[in-house]
């Protein structure tokens, strides 16, 4: 916002002194990056936000009694979306940076400080991964909560995800190792009855699962008993370490029993064989990538399956995964996939008359925003600025040092952009972030907490 501080706070307060429900705001003078394909990019225009919903995007919108925040010179966006987090990992975070197979990760993590978590510290490691998304600009993200030793471990990722006011999604899956309760999946119905009754909120469910039991064994394993749990509670399924020759298998087998779909997301999908892509395409599969897992730690052939899912039609969602060894924001997932895709083209052509086919910063914002929403089943909530959806949107300041002159607001947030360039974060028209602080987190009480979380998990898995 083209304002100084004092303003930003004043427009703030304005702003909290009004009930949600009653709340009018109006940004004026921006570029807006929509990511509609109907609307494209406008620039000098305005948004409106009425409530939780943004119902106008127009230049010269007429503010009425909207708060009214000045964004010339910068770029509204929609919130990134995260389609697959390891969120309870976070005070974990980078402890392993240079992991160099997936092996060392299920060990070190899975079947080590994995099995000491108490509920508490699924609660910490879930919020700081929630706060750190809200900060670089990360509005939806999903939580693979692989985690679930008891009911009461499930309650603390839900209950943070709450606390943080992100739109959350909750995908519950039981542990790999060590002791649990075995309540999930049939715990799923509790929780969907205690945090989830109601279709118009920020939080939704889904089911968690692996491609195959070849880590964990048969009971995590997706299959027509799991399928038929999701499908009886009118939820989504998220499957993770989709790659490989047996998860190709696994793939035709899931087509064969009709239990691929738009509600079924295969995530990394690194090595898949070409029968098992075309299924996939066939039955409208979303794919969620994870560009620097696949590439540093090394999954499967390492290589981010954008071309083999485009190739097909799916235009893949972006993630996360584990920040133990990775980064933690989009933006480094979006550079990633734009840089390894593109030299991938042309190696491909290198001393060829061919023509490299290349992804452009346009694909990779789009997977990162729509792309992402729809993998995660908010398609119709979330992931574009059009008129009707809710308001989870970025203000991403074009003029800073690193950004200025706003010369393409697409590359600008691609290329240019980082965290201390998010001035604000709505989500469902709640301010997040403001000024560039993300609101009403007590962070020398937080990282009290992250370190103690900390402390226990390292001396009690080392005992």
């Amino acid at each position: 916002m083209h304002v100084n501080d004092t303003t930003s706070a004043a427009v703030l307060e304005q702003l909290r002194r009004r009930p949600a429900h009653e709340r009018r705001i109006l940004f004026t003078g921006a570029t807006v990056v929509t990511m509609d394909p109907s609307l494209g990019v406008l620039t000098d225009a305005d948004l409106l936000v009425e409530g939780d919903t943004i119902t106008a995007i127009g230049p010269c919108l007429d503010a009425g009694d909207a708060v009214v925040v000045d964004a010339t010179g910068a770029v509204l966006s929609p919130g990134f979306v995260d389609t697959h987090r390891h969120a309870w990992e976070a005070q974990l975070r980078r402890i392993m940076p240079d992991v160099d197979d997936l092996g060392a990760y299920v060990m070190s993590t899975l079947a080590g400080y994995a099995t000491v978590y108490r509920p508490e510290d699924m609660y910490t490691g879930t919020k700081l991964a929630a706060l750190t998304a809200l900060d670089s600009g990360i509005t939806t993200m999903l939580d693979f909560s692989h985690n679930s030793r008891t009911r009461a471990h499930s309650d603390a990722a839900v209950e943070a995800l709450r606390d943080t006011g992100l739109r959350g999604v909750h995908a519950a899956m039981g542990p790999h190792f060590g002791d649990w309760d075995q309540q999930w999946p049939g715990d799923l119905t509790r929780l969907r009855e205690q945090y989830f009754s109601s279709d118009d909120q920020l939080l939704t469910l889904r089911l968690a699962t692996l491609a195959t039991d070849e880590i964990a064994g048969p009971a995590l394993a997706y299959g027509p008993g799991l399928a038929r749990v999701a499908q009886d509670l009118g939820i989504g399924v998220s499957v993770d370490a989709v790659f490989g020759t047996a998860s190709s298998d696994a793939v035709l087998r899931w087509a064969t029993d009709g239990l691929l779909g738009p509600d079924v997301t295969l995530i990394h999908a690194t090595g898949l064989s070409s029968r098992a892509w075309k299924v996939m395409g066939e039955t409208g599969t979303t794919v969620a990538l994870a560009p620097t897992s696949d590439a540093q730690i090394g999954l499967e052939t390492a290589v981010p399956a954008v071309d083999e899912a485009l190739s097909v039609g799916i235009r893949p969602g972006l993630s996360i995964d584990v920040e133990v060894a990775l980064a933690s924001d989009m933006f480094t997932q979006m550079r990633a996939l734009h840089a390894i895709q593109r030299m991938r083209a042309v190696h491909a052509t290198y001393g060829s008359d061919g023509q490299p086919n290349r992804i452009t910063t346009h694909d990779v914002l789009d997977f990162a925003t729509l792309q992402g929403a729809r993998t995660n089943g908010l398609g119709a909530v979330t992931g574009s600025l059009t008129p009707g959806k809710k308001a989870d949107l970025l203000v991403i300041q074009a003029e800073d040092l690193n950004n200025m002159p706003l010369n393409d607001p697409i590359g600008t947030i691609v290329l240019g952009s980082d965290a201390r360039n998010i001035s604000a974060v709505l989500v469902n028209g709640e301010p997040r972030k403001w000024n560039g602080h993300v609101l009403d987190v007590d962070l020398p009480a937080l990282r009290r907490e992250v370190d103690a979380s900390r402390a226990y998990v390292l001396n009690a898995s080392a005992a």
